[in-house]
């Protein structure tokens, strides 16, 4: 019944519009038999005239009331005559209109077309996407002549894959072939799932159709697999991003004082358990900000953590250095410490930590391809910090001490660097921008006692493959290693992906032990 109204109201669009709307016409839309409101919305359609859009529009909001003799708009406070949209007064008892699925589809049909034609950019835009699902042959007209009238390119190439998918139905090969061509430009798998029928002989029996839509399907095929790999490729760039915070304190602690934290994944939990605090002040107590507790969150999240790292190098790791096997066992018992604690202080779940509605969303490159905004500011993040730590180590007056400390303590305690201070210092801030990641993470992953558990050895990885205390190195190995972990994982799955990794690192240590960047100075003799 939809498609023999639908070409009807194709044809009838190309007549002139009218000048009012048949009182007559108004009020069969309140008749109680169906096929009489069925009747009345196809002729008020054929009107194509923003008054009947306007009619039409109320009764499927069920804004549309009769009031004995009068059908009128009703509006708020306000009521208006249907008919001729002029302000009349508010009927004492009026009574809406059985408004049944049928009637509501004749509606939403009648409305999608006409809307394909209205002024408005933003209606067209809305009502050719609307059409896209359910694009019948019966329409292709009406995307034709919508087509010839449209300027904006959007909506133009919008409605030429709408006319496209009309025309599969067509009875002509050749126009079926033409439109296979078209939609075999597009990077979508819901036009790939709707070629796909098309490549069998027993769908379409015409071999130059079948053969257009097979090349048409390996094209789309081609684009979404690069498609694919460069949303890997990104992704890996926010899983580096967060590897090269936490493998830049590590390198900082390890390139100082030659430890193996093995507490530091947990140092990364910090930050994100301070990203928790920070969430739950905001709603607490100042719920009107609560999209700024992430920036609040920030220097929290360095201090805690640094704070903590004072701590374990204050109590425990000071009295260990130069013992590599009981500083690495003392470490994990720190960690398993700090797992307990969170344990204790927030529970053994895990705990929710919402994106801020401006990290929300993303930037949409393909049919398949979206950047999401949480992940492209956690890489602006990350690279800031690596400015800053890079201005602090090549700049400033303590980064001249750390290096001096990395290449040779003894001759650096010789000329009278505070090498005990600087180990603390260090570790301080090493710990504090793993909190940094932590913050970071907590946007993108599960926050909970053992979310560090899964970045310490990727962490160690990094340090290793860049070189000790080289921030070059850390973030080539980082981003490296991020990116070809999501590309292997894509091919072969997770596991398949971590020993390959494993194995490239092993055997890349062979050849250079010393890392990509190798360390400079009298400490490597």
């Amino acid at each position: 019944m939809i498609r023999h109204f639908l070409v009807s109201l194709i044809f009838a669009l190309a007549l002139p519009a009218q000048a009012a709307l048949d009182p007559q016409l108004v009020r069969q839309l309140t008749d109680e038999d169906s096929g009489t409101k069925v009747t009345a919305i196809r002729q008020m359609a054929l009107a194509a005239d923003p008054e009947a859009v306007r009619v039409l529009k109320a009764m499927a909001e069920d804004n549309l009331f009769v009031a004995g003799s009068q059908v009128v708009i009703i509006e708020g406070e306000q009521a208006f005559d249907a008919a001729t949209g002029k302000p009349v007064k508010m009927p004492a008892s009026p009574e809406s209109p059985t408004v049944n699925n049928r009637i509501r589809g004749e509606l939403a049909a009648a409305l999608a077309a006409l809307k394909l034609l209205d002024a408005d950019r933003a209606v067209r835009l809305q009502a050719v996407q609307a059409l896209q699902r359910k694009a019948e042959p019966e329409l292709a007209p009406l995307f034709e002549r919508a087509l010839k009238a449209e300027s904006d390119p959007q909506i133009k190439g919008l409605l030429a894959i709408a006319k496209a998918q009309a025309d599969l139905g067509n009875k002509d090969p050749a126009v079926r072939r033409a439109a296979v061509m078209v939609l075999g430009e597009t990077t979508s798998p819901a036009i790939r799932s709707l070629l796909l029928p098309l490549t069998e002989k027993a769908r379409e029996p015409n071999d130059r159709v079948r053969y257009a839509a097979i090349s048409a399907v390996k094209a789309i095929d081609g684009r979404l697999s690069i498609s694919e790999n460069l949303g890997r490729v990104f992704t890996g760039l926010s899983l580096g991003s967060i590897l090269l915070l936490a493998a830049l304190g590590l390198a900082i602690i390890y390139g100082v004082m030659g430890v193996i934290n093995m507490a530091h994944g947990e140092l990364l939990m910090v930050g994100a358990y301070s990203a928790y605090t920070m969430q739950s002040i905001f709603r607490t107590w100042l719920p009107d900000y609560i999209d700024w507790y992430l920036p609040a969150a920030i220097p929290l999240a360095f201090f805690a953590a640094a704070a903590v790292g004072v701590l374990m190098e204050r109590t425990v790791i000071r009295w260990l250095y130069g013992r590599t096997l009981e500083t690495l066992l003392a470490t994990w018992g720190l960690s398993l410490i700090l797992i307990q604690a969170a344990r204790v202080l927030f529970g053994a779940q895990n705990v929710e930590v919402s994106n801020p509605s401006w990290m929300s969303g993303g930037i949409e490159l393909l049919p398949n391809l979206i950047l999401p905004w949480n992940r492209i500011i956690i890489i602006g993040f990350a690279l800031f910090v690596l400015f800053l730590v890079w201005v602090l180590m090549n700049r400033t007056r303590l980064g001249m001490f750390v290096r001096a400390v990395t290449q040779n303590r003894s001759m650096a305690g010789c000329v009278g660097v505070p090498t005990s201070r600087i180990d603390t210092l260090a570790f301080a801030l090493g710990a504090g921008i793993a909190g940094l990641g932590g913050v970071a993470l907590s946007q993108i992953s599960n926050v909970g006692p053992d979310m560090g558990q899964g970045y310490i050895v990727d962490s160690f990885m990094v340090v290793v493959v860049g070189g000790v205390g080289q921030l070059a190195g850390a973030v080539w190995a980082a981003l490296g290693l991020g990116i070809f972990s999501k590309l292997l994982e894509g091919w072969a799955g997770a596991v398949i992906a971590k020993i390959t990794i494993l194995v490239c690192i092993i055997i890349f240590i062979q050849k250079r032990p010393q890392g990509i960047f190798a360390l400079k100075g009298r400490f490597v003799d």
